[in-house]
């Protein structure tokens, strides 16, 4: 048997380092382990601040910070076709085989994976959430995700219950949806993340049990609502709110607890979950792990109460080190990775289907909704179109190298994981795809993947495809 084909693999979502929270964590962790396996990996997300451009993290991981401010959540603007030209350069200068999206609720993926399906790309997505289909909002998002996903090539999801509710919601073939679980966060305090329960739950569970102590970890526009009750019940000294948590000192939190209780009402797979388990702590959740490791609460105050107290009668029982140890068979990234690959290589062996018939699969989408969906692709194959002919110059981009200038500049801003080891900045001023790009290498010894010397910043004139 000869080598298996290696990949050159695009990341899109909005939510990247700096940014916290399990998304987050997952493309990071899920990129490094296919860099081991040699596979070429490229992230793209949004600017955040004043990290605009490229930057290297560990192992070579490149990361493009596009030019786009969030406007809510950390979401962009959807343009729907404002980000064709920088998608388009990406996908040519880093010579991208398959793109994969990841969140339901990410603007950046949805646009990038439409773009990316206009060029003939094979796409994956990957669905971290749950939704509900009565209120609002989720109608909308369904519909979004149902545009989305009615020409993605292959879909995971990160739960079996997940996995019913992205095909419920989006009218997907069951048969091209697969489960990887995550693996082994602490993120924002917002609704879907229940803090309107702990809330409740709190006051209750320190009335009932005079020797809990709650520490609540994490940021968000609900951190207001826990400070209140705080203050009401006069529980100054039994709940500490310690705000952002950096991901490196999460252990040093979790180790400090007994019972881990996981609020969220719509995450598909919470990785804190795995990361409390290996830890040794008793979980009050929903079903993620095995029952003797696990408390479940149906997602109201009563319920949490008493799973909360049972969890407390339990803790006797428990070998936080048994625990560890099984957390680590259970679940592990590599074997995520492993098992991503396999759907990588499905997706790549599938057919690309004319614009016809992919105009077809949109009509299904509504009455009404399909026709837009029709026009939308339409009008974005045009100006994919037009780029073509726009920036038509060879098939190689071309490079003309300047004198180097500049004095040796470091990169202050180093990502959260790995911040030591050094990083590279390829800053840029930026049209629209890039056309015309004067750029800066900025970078300091010590990158992991074995360049042990400094960069000096040295002038470029890019002139693309």
């Amino acid at each position: 048997m000869g080598e298996p084909e290696k990949h050159r693999i695009l990341m899109v979502s909005d939510f990247f380092y700096p940014n916290f929270g399990g998304v987050e964590n997952h493309i990071y962790y899920l990129s490094q382990c296919l860099i081991k396996e040699g596979h070429k990996v490229v992230v793209m997300t949004h600017a955040y601040q004043n990290r605009s451009g490229v930057r290297y993290m560990t192992n070579g991981l490149k990361v493009y910070y596009v030019p786009w401010k969030p406007f809510l959540m950390q979401n962009t603007l959807p343009t729907f076709f404002g980000t064709l030209p920088i998608t388009r350069t990406i996908l040519i200068r880093e010579k991208i085989s398959l793109v994969h999206g990841h969140q339901a609720f990410s603007t950046l993926c949805h646009e990038a994976l439409m773009h990316a399906r206009t060029m003939g790309y094979k796409v994956v997505f990957t669905d971290h959430s749950l939704y509900g289909f009565s209120d609002v909002g989720s109608i909308h998002m369904n519909k979004v995700l149902q545009f989305t996903l009615a020409d993605v090539t292959q879909a995971i999801c990160v739960s079996h219950t997940s996995k019913e509710n992205t095909v419920l919601r989006s009218g997907l073939p069951p048969e091209k949806v697969y489960v990887i679980p995550n693996a082994v966060d602490t993120a924002m305090l917002v609704y879907r993340k229940g803090a309107d329960l702990l809330v409740e739950v709190i006051p209750e569970v320190c009335h009932l049990h005079p020797n809990v102590r709650f520490i609540v970890g994490g940021d968000g526009p609900k951190r207001v609502r826990l400070e209140e009750m705080r203050e009401k019940h006069s529980l100054q000294d039994r709940v500490d709110m310690l705000g952002a948590v950096p991901h490196a000192k999460v252990r040093s939190v979790l180790i400090t607890g007994h019972i881990f209780l996981n609020s969220s009402l719509t995450e598909a797979f919470c990785i804190a979950i795995l990361e409390a388990a290996s830890c040794g702590l008793l979980t009050v959740s929903t079903r993620v792990l095995p029952d003797d490791m696990v408390v479940l609460a149906a997602p109201d105050p009563t319920t949490m109460v008493h799973a909360i107290t049972r969890a407390i009668y339990m803790l006797p029982q428990i070998d936080p080190q048994d625990m560890h140890n099984r957390m680590k068979k259970l679940y592990s990234w590599p074997d995520v990775a492993r098992r991503t690959e396999i759907v990588y290589n499905r997706a790549l062996k599938c057919s690309n289907p004319p614009l016809l018939d992919r105009l077809s699969r949109y009509l299904t989408c509504g009455t009404w909704a399909g026709k837009i969906f029709c026009i939308v692709m339409i009008v974005n194959f045009l100006l994919w179109r037009l780029l073509q002919l726009w920036k038509f110059q060879s098939p190689n981009m071309r490079r003309h190298h300047l004198v180097p200038g500049r004095k040796k500049t470091y990169d202050s801003g180093a990502s959260p994981i790995g911040a030591a080891q050094g990083h590279l900045l390829f800053k840029h001023n930026v049209e629209l795809g890039f056309r015309q790009t004067t750029t800066g290498y900025i970078g300091k010894s010590g990158f992991q993947n074995g360049l042990d010397v400094g960069f000096d910043c040295h002038q470029e004139r890019f002139l693309e495809i």
